[in-house]
């Protein structure tokens, strides 16, 4: 079979290769990145801004992997008997490549069997043993290299310093390493074809240190998340003029002097042509702007005022007023915005109304109110409203009426009620709508009937019961449902039957017991099932869910349920997370499950 293996490898090389213009996925799951280095809140708003994402399967039904699929398998499980794979076409070599690292099976040994094996791409990302000594092979894909993650890794400024010999390539990626100094920096100057280039959370990026950056001519994304000594440091960009994206999220040392290098407003370059500013230098492309949670003030952005192309503002929690809005509604362009955490108040709410071309306005934790939303009306491209923590109350969302291309809203921990959700009736793109902590009750949810296109619900309301979810059964298209907290029974779970497509489910803290699951357990599109805090579950819901094999996480934490009760869950291959902190079960235990039978199982608790 070996030797099946590669001659099947070989005569299908070069149908898989990936092609350069195909999006990199950046996703946790796919490059095995940790949770500890999850998405902050700040960037959180523009991606759950929309429904979420779901894995798309067919549940109960066996796919049959393809021979290339069933060779690379066979390949991985009998790595030891190879010497080195330099002689398989690179497509190949980068699948086995892919496949160990997916897997948490790449090892310093193992990686030596892909010296000059020309990979295009090398994710790394918290893959345990990554050091200095494994960069020696990494360097030895040449000019084939094309992107490089080592994020988590204990390389130093020498392991950095051996990718100067592969000038072809375009991603870099060295977030949260903590052994790379300004004289690491130094070697990246030199790879003229970066596009995109990330250090998050580097001790190594400081003003002085930016200067490496500055031969970068091509780059056209940079992260510099949570580097807290780059204050200063723009001055040395000035010539990228290909940024288009930059992330300074979580710099507390960012001030407004830093905004003005960003703009190329300095003293001597500035003209005013009808009383707009527009500038000669800076990043005059960039599109996408992160600066949340840094000093900036009202006074800084007025320097972003020649950013005609700018298309993403997150100004998340920077001590800003209304009166930014003055700077911001010179952005033509700009069509997602975040002002959330800014302190917001009603007073100069009114310069919303210019800003016709948002799609995704965030303005949750803020103290506006009903009279802000007044000045919203105008904005008939919004697809996406974040009004988390604000006092809105019902009479507000009659000014949401007119915004028929919405498809997100979000009123958690507002002054809604059921009244309010009359406003809503006419908003037939709908698919995601947040509900929880607001006064609704069950009379309220009937109001949601006609919302035919929802896709995911939040009802993390105390006052929702069974018959508030029989008033939900129009909403066949459901994929997402939330009831936390909701007075949930078992009787309730019985109108869960309608929703056939769902792939998320989250029943906490409500009275299910087993008897209750049973009613679950042919929701076969399932992919998150969480009943955690429903403490009458027993092994037996283990027992009636062992048939959900689509599920990719699943929580059941605070419950009844046992070490006796983990073989039920043999069945689920695709499992990835998996929850049953305060129950008696053990780390052990389910260690031993993964090794066995669970070997995508990347996350679980208790660990």
């Amino acid at each position: 079979m070996m030797m099946i293996s590669l001659f099947y490898v070989n005569q299908m090389g070069g149908v898989c290769s990936r092609k350069r213009g195909q999006q990199v996925v950046e996703d946790g799951m796919r490059r095995g990145v940790s949770g500890r280095y999850g998405k902050s809140g700040s960037s959180k708003w523009l991606v759950s801004s929309f429904s979420r994402p779901m894995v798309v399967h067919q549940p109960g039904v066996a796919v049959c992997p393809s021979l290339m699929e069933l060779c690379i398998n066979k390949i991985c499980e009998d790595i030891d008997q190879y010497s080195s794979f330099a002689m398989l076409p690179k497509d190949i070599s980068q699948q086995i490549f892919n496949k160990l690292v997916l897997s948490h099976l790449l090892t310093d040994v193992f990686l030596q069997k892909f010296r000059d094996c020309a990979l295009e791409d090398v994710w790394l990302g918290e893959c345990p043993g990554v050091q200095d000594s494994w960069m020696d092979i990494i360097s030895s894909q040449g000019t084939s290299l094309l992107s490089v993650d080592l994020s988590g890794s204990d390389v130093t400024d020498t392991g950095l310093g051996l990718l100067k010999e592969c000038s072809s390539l375009q991603t870099l990626t060295f977030n949260h390493c903590e052994n790379i100094s300004e004289i690491g920096l130094k070697h990246i100057s030199g790879l003229m074809n970066l596009t995109s280039l990330s250090f998050k959370k580097s001790d190594a990026i400081t003003a002085e240190g930016m200067r490496a950056f500055s031969s970068l001519v091509y780059l056209e994304k940079l992260d510099l998340e949570r580097c807290s000594g780059i204050h200063g440091g723009f001055v040395h960009l000035k010539g990228l003029s290909k940024l288009e994206s930059l992330n300074i999220r979580c710099c507390k040392c960012i001030t407004d002097l830093d905004l003005k290098a960003i703009s190329g407003n300095f003293d001597n370059f500035v003209r005013l042509i009808e009383d707009c500013c527009f500038y000669t230098s800076g990043f005059n492309n960039l599109k996408e702007l992160q600066i949340s949670n840094s000093n900036i003030t009202d006074f800084g952005l007025s320097y972003l005022r020649g950013l005609r192309k700018l298309i993403m503002l997150n100004l998340e929690g920077c001590n800003v007023t209304a009166a930014c809005l003055d700077s911001i509604s010179a952005l033509v362009a700009l069509a997602y915005l975040n002002l959330g955490r800014c302190g917001l108040t009603d007073d100069g709410c009114d310069k919303f109304s210019g800003l016709k071309n948002l799609k995704v306005l965030s303005l949750a934790f803020n103290n506006i109110t009903d009279a802000c939303l007044a000045h919203l009306k105008g904005l008939t491209k919004l697809e996406s409203l974040n009004l988390d923590s604000c006092k809105i109350g019902d009479e507000g969302l009659a000014n949401l009426t007119g915004l028929s291309l919405l498809k997100s809203l979000e009123l958690s921990d507002t002054e809604v009620g059921s009244n309010g959700l009359r406003h809503l009736s006419g908003l037939t793109h709908l698919e995601t709508l947040n509900l929880s902590f607001t006064s609704v009750t069950d009379s309220g949810l009937k109001r949601l009937s006609g919302l035919t296109t929802l896709k995911s619900l939040n009802l993390d309301c105390r006052q929702i019961t069974d018959a508030g979810l029989l008033a939900l059964t129009s909403l066949t298209g459901l994929m997402h449902l939330d009831l936390f907290g909701a007075r949930i029974s078992d009787i309730g779970t019985n109108y869960l039957q309608c929703f056939k497509n769902l792939q998320s489910l989250e029943i906490c803290g409500g009275g299910l017991t087993d008897a209750g699951v049973k009613n679950i357990k042919d929701l076969a599109s399932l992919t998150l099932l969480n009943l955690s805090q429903n403490c009458n579950l027993t092994n037996k819901s283990l027992e009636l869910i062992s048939g959900l094999t689509g599920l990719v996480s699943l929580n059941v934490s605070n419950s009844h349920i046992s070490n006796d009760g983990l073989p039920y869950l043999e069945p689920l291959k695709n499992l990835r997370s998996l929850s049953l902190e305060s129950c008696r079960v053990t780390a052990s235990e389910i260690k031993k499950l993964q090794s066995t039978t669970l070997p995508n199982l990347v996350s679980f608790r208790p660990e």
